[in-house]
């Protein structure tokens, strides 16, 4: 390429309070507008606010599972902008002085480990929400949703440190994580949970100084921020090479046109002429909580993808998709506890399983088979009760009514033949139906040996055991 890409990552991540970060209202998704609201979120004059001590422990958290160093000194600022969901006409944001500072993630990127920088990681209140009046059979009107005002975030702030799409995104995936096994967000993407911004900039391959970068703002989704950035780097680049100039500015990324579109110009931080919140005292977090927060912390992905990898003798591919959901990781390990071999456990948990739920849109915690139902299942495989093949078929009746394994090969008669008499008596029968393709077989055509099997297969319903039908085949034609 002629260009390099250079990416940096703002993600804005909604912490899960049961209240908001300076006031005592309910941050419940889904509540009727404006109903969650009180004087000191909606910024009456002359109220004060007080901060949630829960939102600092989770900033804390997240801080060191990011390898981020967590700043004993802290403040708060005013980040002044105009906005019809702003209320107060500024947000309560930390600027200098943020709660951490210096981390770290690593990625997976085609196979390639990748060490992408942490800036800094601050905390904020959230703004309100504009409802769009085309929504809502009044195209005149925009309606204001002030429910989401005063709801904490933590916004992680990346270095400029991604070079591709492909980095983008997996940073991006690895974050979100990373935050689930912590419990400090539910990072629901399509609620506004996680929202990340991207500074995409191009520079000529060799240089060292950054171009001119646009923002692209508020993607909800790793495909289109995969896809927003990719736009970018085809629209700046050539306009560079039309000898044009980049303007600094904030874009949306229409997913419906599939481009990005100019919001506004954008200049430096200063713009929005940050000056210290006069009604909040500087946060001070001292080693001990610190210390305390560290012992707390669960196993995070990478420490848990080397312990499957290790325990459980699975790649380390498998161990990569078992452990980006900290509740997928769950049901894998629960699986394999209940006596499943591990390897075939990974198998169908990322094939049949993750199809099956993919499909109907659940969560593995909504999986109608549990896993001692899928360890049940496996074990009948491994003692010949039924065959890999007649699984597929008990698997999707467990998965459409919840019934035990067991139960579903009970009433639907499925119990692998594996009497040699039965077996070789059915054999007898499609030899002496296929007289000439036995010869061509025994003339040299082996791979008639397929055709056979299937036959006999098919013969059974599939519930002859497959490896007596082999050799029982090859026994009579041999």
């Amino acid at each position: 390429m002629k260009y390099e890409p250079v990416i940096g990552l703002e993600v804005h991540v909604q912490l899960n309070t049961k209240s908001k970060i300076f006031c005592g209202c309910s941050t419940r998704f889904g509540a009727a507008p404006n109903s969650q609201t009180c004087p000191v979120c909606l910024g009456m004059p002359g109220v004060l606010p007080v901060l949630n001590r829960e939102v600092v422990a989770k900033a804390i958290r997240t801080a060191l599972a990011t390898h981020c160093e967590v700043a004993p000194l802290s403040r708060w600022a005013r980040k002044n902008y105009f906005y019809p969901d702003l209320p107060k006409g500024y947000q309560i944001s930390q600027f200098e002085l943020p709660i951490a500072v210096n981390g770290k993630i690593e990625v997976m990127v085609n196979g390639k480990p990748k060490t992408i920088r942490i800036h800094r990681i601050h905390m904020e209140e959230d703004a309100g929400k504009l409802i769009h009046g085309e929504n809502l059979g009044d195209p005149a009107h925009s309606y204001v949703d002030l429910n989401r005002t005063g709801v904490p975030l933590i916004e992680i702030v990346s270095e400029a440190d991604m070079r591709s799409s492909d980095e983008a995104k997996a940073y991006l995936e690895k974050l979100k994580s990373i935050l689930q096994y912590l419990e400090v967000s539910d990072c629901n993407m399509e609620e506004g949970s996680m929202r990340a911004d991207a500074n995409i900039s191009l520079r000529p391959v060799g240089r060292e100084q950054f171009g001119t970068r646009a923002e692209v703002k508020n993607m909800n989704s790793f495909k289109n921020l995969q896809k927003a950035v990719e736009y970018e780097i085809v629209r700046q680049a050539e306009i560079l090479d039309d000898g044009g100039r980049i303007i600094q500015e904030s874009r949306l990324w229409d997913a419906n046109r599939g481009v990005t579109v100019s919001m506004r110009s954008k200049e430096e931080a200063h713009d929005y002429r940050y000056f210290p919140e006069p009604d909040l005292v500087p946060l001070h977090v001292d080693r001990e909580w610190v210390e305390q927060t560290a012992k707390s912390l669960p196993e995070l992905p990478d420490a848990k993808r080397e312990r499957f990898a290790a325990d459980y003798g699975v790649p380390v591919y498998d161990a990569e998709v078992l452990t980006v959901d900290r509740k997928m990781a769950d049901y894998f390990e629960e699986t394999a506890r209940l006596g499943a071999d591990p390897k075939t456990a990974s198998n169908w948990i990322m094939t049949e399983l993750m199809r099956a739920l993919k499909d109907r849109g659940l969560g593995i915690e909504q999986s109608p088979i549990t896993p001692k139902m899928l360890s049940e299942m496996l074990r009948m495989i491994t003692d010949g009760t039924i065959s890999g093949k007649i699984a597929k078929d008990v698997f999707a009746e467990m998965e459409a009514t919840g019934k035990d394994p067991q139960t579903v090969v009970r009433e639907k008669g499925l119990v692998q033949i594996t009497d040699v008499g039965a077996i070789e008596k059915q054999i007898g029968e499609i030899l002496s139906q296929n007289p000439e393709q036995v010869a061509g077989y025994k003339a040299g055509k082996t791979k008639l040996m397929g055709f056979f099997v299937g036959e006999v297969m098919k013969a059974t319903k599939g519930k002859a055991n497959p490896a007596l039908v082999n050799k029982i085949l090859k026994d009579k034609l041999g």
